[in-house]
């Protein structure tokens, strides 16, 4: 453990090295022209992607790159996610957008990173349809970005053709998770951590655990120090993220708990709000939950992924636990802490998927209640066991079912939506409402939406607002003085 940490740390500096040589040189060049350098990145996916995108913005930035929210920029990076072949699809539309802007811009750099450049299939056809890529990197190594735009520009010097130019480094897997290089937060006042990295459940649907590579836990210490650091530049609210938070701990020596991490982060001074995500079910611990219940920090939202109701399926899926497993932690959970907020994910249309599975599905559905659910047709993606499975379904099927289930979600979320409604909560101030610039927006602590009348010097503090009326997803309210 001490030697991978040494070596983390070596490439940590060298990476830093690499950022101030390419601030120098940058800093020549403006001296020259009086132009400042622009960068724009798309971020596509999950909250892992959006903190990749964040150690990103803060490594150009250092370089001496600014922000601009068009991708009539100088560098322009697409952060790809994977998951679903619309994703992909996506990406390759925006590719050809920027390829035309690449024309009329000399000098200008396009890059691609993320869970979709860790398919060969996708690297091979930007390679082969778009040409005009500079950088193609993958999730494993994205402390590398300094060195990459470096290596490109070495490139440009001595490149015969525009295939010469590119510069592709993709990683299968790695142990390292090389610390304290910039990043750039989208808020002052809240914060993504990663503390897992990677996924052991290849759950039979998925192409994750293939694009993230194994479960890699950091070391508590670097959590703990990371929070401290928020806390002490005013983030009130952290967001402890990993493909599977619930198996944090199980690599490292000694073994730490996620439940034992937790309290750990609770102790520390200024953060005042916890989230984490995701938690699969089979791996949710009763010591978590008896954290949850007793923690004066800990969100009242639990994302709980479901994906189907029907036992059979979910063997088939190899989530590792059935209908009954699943309910019972619903109930220990709900028992613990009363007033949480339960949302999931659903997958319909899994290859062999009967009537019957998908009346399993809505029966849990109807049991759970739950809050909102991320429902989805299923998607097949090449490498996963899934995508070669016989009996799959008929797209006509699928979608019926899916508006069936959709229908059956909107109806019992409408009958608990509001039970807040007329009482007085704590409210995180986020922003200024995007179609009102009279109200802020802010989220309550089972993270829904609270629009109300008030000065935007409010974002980032936590104050109590009086929930006036519930409008279904959201509540309309005023600020308690």
């Amino acid at each position: 453990m001490e030697n991978t940490r040494n070596i983390n740390e070596i490439e940590a500096a060298k990476q830093l090295d690499i950022i101030n040589e390419l601030k120098a040189m940058y800093d020549i060049e403006y001296e020259k022209t009086k132009i400042i350098k622009t960068y724009h990145i798309e971020t596509f996916g999950c909250q892992m992607n959006s903190r990749d995108s964040e150690k990103i913005s803060g490594i150009l930035r250092q370089i001496g790159y600014k922000e601009t929210d068009t991708e009539d920029a100088d560098f322009v990076l697409y952060n790809t996610c994977t998951v679903r072949e619309n994703a992909n699809n996506r990406v390759f539309g925006r590719l050809g957008y920027v390829g035309k802007l690449k024309k009329s811009r000399p000098g200008m750099l396009v890059a691609l990173c993320g869970c979709m450049m860790q398919e060969t299939t996708a690297v091979d056809k930007i390679k082969e349809s778009y040409p005009f890529v500079d950088i193609i990197f993958g999730t494993h190594n994205i402390f590398k970005l300094a060195e990459l735009i470096k290596t490109r520009l070495d490139n440009e010097k001595t490149a015969v053709k525009q295939s010469d130019k590119m510069v592709i480094d993709l990683w299968k897997d790695t142990e390292m998770i090389v610390e304290n290089l910039p990043n750039e937060r989208k808020y002052s006042f809240k914060a993504g951590v990663n503390i897992i990295f990677g996924c052991n459940n290849y759950c039979s649907y998925c192409i994750v655990p293939y694009v993230r590579g194994r479960e890699r836990s950091r070391s508590p210490k670097d959590i703990i120090d990371e929070v401290k650091a928020l806390a002490a530049d005013g983030v009130v609210e952290v967001m402890l993220l990993g493909q599977n938070v619930n198996s944090y701990g199980k690599n490292l020596e000694p073994r730490v708990t996620f439940a034992e991490l937790l309290r750990e982060i609770e102790k520390i001074e200024g953060i005042e709000r916890i989230r984490f995500m995701t938690s699969h079910p089979k791996d949710l611990s009763q010591e978590l939950i008896d954290v949850m219940r007793d923690s004066k920090k800990i969100c009242k939202h639990l994302h709980l992924p479901l994906q189907s109701g029907s036992s059979r399926l979910l063997k088939i899926m190899n989530r590792k636990y059935t209908k009954e497993d699943y309910l019972d932690l619903v109930d220990r959970i709900s028992k613990a802490v009363p007033d949480i907020s339960l949302t999931t994910d659903i997958i319909v249309g899994f290859p062999g998927e009967t009537e019957e599975d998908f009346l399993e599905t809505m029966d849990v559905v109807r049991k759970v209640n739950f809050d909102s659910a991320f429902t989805f047709l299923y998607s097949k993606r090449t490498g996963t066991p899934a995508a070669t499975m016989d009996n799959q379904i008929e797209e006509s099927v699928a979608k019926e079912r899916f508006e069936r289930l959709l229908a059956e979600i909107q109806s019992l979320s409408s009958l608990s939506a509001g039970k807040d409604e007329h009482t007085v909560q704590k409210v995180l101030v986020e922003e200024v409402n995007s179609q009102d610039e009279n109200l802020l927006t802010g989220r309550l602590s089972n993270n829904m939406l609270v629009h109300f009348p008030g000065d935007k010097s409010l974002i980032g503090q936590i104050i109590p607002v009086y929930l006036e009326e519930s409008k279904g997803f959201y509540y309309i309210g005023s600020q308690v003085w």
